[in-house]
C-alpha cells in the first residue's frame, strides 16, 4: 500500500510506527492471554457437551414416561373392553338358557303330539278309546297351539345389540397430545423481516389486453416466480434473477390464487369456472388436469398431498389430488360463521394451521380439525385482508388491501411487525399479492392495476 501520497490520514507504515512510539509488542503477553481464551472456549465446549448428554438422557426419561403413560391407558382401555365383553358374554348367556328353554318345552309339544297321533292310529275299532285318543288329542293340540301363541315373539338377537361410547373417541381427538411439557416454552425463532431496497420489474407481455392485475404470486425453489394476471386471465413465468416474462399460458377464466404443488407443478383456482387447473412447467406451460368443484373457487394451498381451497365467502374446503372431498371448515366452536369474504389461503407443511386471509375478518388461523387458533382483525393496522403467504421460515405475511401494507405474522397468528408501510408516493394503488424467495432474500409484491411488480431485498 502507498505510504506517500494517501488519503486516508489514519494509515501508517507499522515499521516507523515501531521506531518513533514506545508501543513494544508483548508476543508472550498476548500468547498467555490467547492460551487463557482457549482453556475457556474449550471448557465451554465440554458444557455444551455435557448439556447435550444430559438433554439426551432426559429425553430417553421423558420418552420412557410417555410410554408408560400409554402402557397405562391401554391398561384402561383393556379393562373396559373386558367389562363390555363380559356383559355381552352374561347377556348372551341369558338369551342361550331362555331359547334352549324353550327348545326343551318345544321337544316336550312334539312328544306329546306324536304320542297323541300314534295313539289315534293304533286304535280303529273300539269306539271308546277313540273318544278318549280324540280329547286327549285335541288338549295336546290346544296347548301347543297355545304355547306357540306365547312363543310368537321376536327374535331374541334382535335384543342384543352394542352401542360404542363415542364420546371417549371425542375426548380422544380433542386432545394434542398425552400431556402437556413443563418448563419453559420454546417458540421457533423468527426471522424478523427488514426491507433494504427495492427494484421496479414490468411484467406486461405483448398479448395482454389489459394493465396487469397480479392477484396472486408463488415461487419455486430455483427462485423462478409463477404470477396470476387475473384480468389477462394468464399465468406468467419470471426469471429468477432479471424478472423478464420468459413464459406464459392462458387461461379460460380469472385465476384467483397460484400455489405450488411441486418443483415442476403449480395449481390456479379459476374463480367462475368452479374448477382447479394443474399446470407443468416443465417446458412450455400448459394445464396437464382438472379438478372440478360444486363452488366458485377462489383461494388455494397445498399441504400434506392434499389441496385447500376456499370459496368466496363461507367454507374452506379439503380435497385429494384425485377431487375427493374429505372435509369442509365453516363454522367456529360456538356454530357462528367463520368467513364472510376469503381472499386467500396458506396452510403449512404439516398442515397443522390454515391462514386464512379474509377480507372483513382479517387473519384467521384454525387448526386442521378447523377449530380456531386465532385470529387478528384490527382495521388500524390491516384493512381489508388479501393476499396471505407463509414464509419458507414459518413466518406469516398478510397484505392490506386499504391499509396498502404488508405485516408479518408468527406461526401462531400474532403479529409482529409492518414489513411494508403504505406509500402515499404510490397513490391508489394497493397490495394484491406477497411472496418470497425460498432463500429468504427477495420478497416480491405486486399492486392492483400496475404493470409493474416490485422485488425487495430482505
Amino acid at each position: 500500500m502507498a505510504v506517500d501520497h494517501r488519503l486516508c490520514k489514519d494509515t501508517f507504515y507499522i515499521p516507523e510506527f515501531i521506531q518513533n512510539n514506545t508501543y513494544q509488542v508483548e508476543s508472550r503477553d498476548i500468547q498467555t492471554k490467547l492460551k487463557e481464551i482457549a482453556k475457556t472456549l474449550e471448557k465451554q465446549a465440554n458444557t455444551f457437551k455435557q448439556d447435550k448428554q444430559s438433554l439426551l438422557k432426559r429425553k430417553a426419561e421423558l420418552l420412557a414416561n410417555i410410554r408408560k403413560f400409554r402402557q397405562e391407558i391401554n391398561g384402561q382401555l383393556d379393562k373396559l373392553e373386558k367389562s363390555s365383553i363380559d356383559e355381552i358374554e352374561s347377556k348372551v348367556k341369558c338369551l342361550e338358557d331362555k331359547i334352549e328353554d324353550g327348545l326343551k318345552q318345544l321337544q316336550a309339544h312334539k312328544s306329546k303330539i306324536r304320542s297323541a297321533n300314534d295313539k289315534l292310529a293304533s286304535t280303529n275299532t273300539n269306539h271308546s278309546e277313540v273318544f278318549v285318543y280324540v280329547k286327549m288329542g285335541e288338549d295336546a293340540a290346544n296347548v301347543a297351539n297355545k304355547y306357540m301363541e306365547h312363543a310368537k315373539i321376536k327374535s331374541t338377537v334382535d335384543d342384543i345389540e352394542f352401542q360404542p361410547d363415542r364420546t371417549i373417541l371425542t375426548q380422544l381427538e380433542q386432545r394434542k397430545a398425552l400431556g402437556t411439557l413443563s418448563g419453559k416454552p420454546t417458540k421457533p425463532a423468527v426471522n424478523l423481516f427488514q426491507i433494504k431496497g427495492n427494484q421496479s420489474y414490468n411484467v406486461k407481455v405483448k398479448s395482454d389486453i389489459y394493465d396487469c392485475n397480479i392477484a396472486s404470486a408463488c415461487c419455486m425453489e430455483d427462485g423462478t416466480i409463477v404470477l396470476a394476471d387475473r384480468d389477462n386471465s394468464k399465468l406468467k413465468r419470471l426469471h429468477s434473477y432479471n424478472y423478464t416474462v420468459t413464459d406464459y399460458c392462458d387461461l379460460p377464466g380469472e385465476p384467483s390464487q397460484v400455489c405450488l404443488i411441486n418443483n415442476t407443478q403449480v395449481a390456479v383456482t379459476i374463480s367462475l369456472e368452479k374448477k382447479v387447473h394443474f399446470i407443468s412447467l416443465e417446458r412450455k406451460m400448459k394445464t396437464t388436469n382438472k379438478l372440478k368443484t360444486d363452488f366458485n373457487c377462489y383461494g388455494l394451498a397445498y399441504s400434506n398431498n392434499n389441496l385447500y381451497i376456499a370459496d368466496n365467502d363461507t367454507s374452506v374446503y379439503m380435497y385429494t389430488l384425485s377431487g375427493r372431498k374429505l372435509n369442509q371448515f365453516s363454522k367456529d366452536q360456538s356454530g357462528h360463521k367463520l368467513f364472510s369474504d376469503i381472499d386467500s389461503l396458506a396452510v403449512s407443511k404439516d398442515a397443522t394451521r390454515i391462514y386464512v386471509a379474509d377480507y372483513k375478518n382479517g387473519l384467521i388461523v384454525l387448526d386442521n380439525n378447523g377449530l380456531v387458533i386465532t385470529s387478528f382483525n384490527d382495521d388500524e393496522q390491516l384493512k381489508g385482508a388479501g393476499c396471505c403467504y407463509l414464509t419458507e421460515t414459518g413466518s406469516v405475511l398478510v397484505s392490506g388491501y386499504h391499509s396498502k401494507n404488508v405485516l408479518q405474522f408468527t406461526c401462531d397468528g400474532e403479529v409482529i411487525r409492518e414489513v411494508i408501510k403504505a406509500d402515499r408516493r404510490k397513490g391508489n394503488t394497493c397490495i394484491r399479492s406477497v411472496c418470497c424467495n425460498q432463500q429468504m432474500t427477495k420478497m416480491c409484491i405486486s399492486r392492483f392495476g400496475v404493470n409493474n411488480i416490485e422485488v425487495y431485498d430482505i
